[in-house]
């Protein structure tokens, strides 16, 4: 596997946006470590760390809800992640499908 250090250069903490293989939704965002990315690579399902609980999670070992990694893309200045899955059952913890429910603005 290729060194993925270069990643978590800046901070130990990168946002990781997780989105819909089959509709494009935005789900959730989360925030991977190097620990959480290794883990995720080496068993395709999506691994997070936990901000509040310090420590690492696995999206589903508690809900059921997994989400199968279909591809990981670093943004141009490879500070931010985009996950693209296949989601099982709802993405938030809430039950909803994705965690962007509560609009705040649109102009139509």
């Amino acid at each position: 596997m290729n060194d993925l250090s270069y990643l978590f250069q800046k901070a130990e903490l990168i946002p990781a946006i997780v989105q819909e293989k089959g509709t494009g939704e935005v789900l959730m965002l989360a925030y991977m470590n190097a620990e959480s990315l290794s883990r995720t690579l080496e068993t395709g399902y999506t691994w997070f760390w936990s901000r509040s609980r310090q420590e690492l999670w696995n999206k589903g070992a508690t809900s059921g809800h997994f989400q199968r990694v279909i591809s990981i893309t670093a943004d141009c200045d490879a500070d931010t992640l985009l996950v693209v899955v296949e989601q099982t059952g709802p993405a938030c913890h809430t039950g909803a499908h994705s965690c962007f429910f509560k609009p705040i603005y649109r102009k139509d």
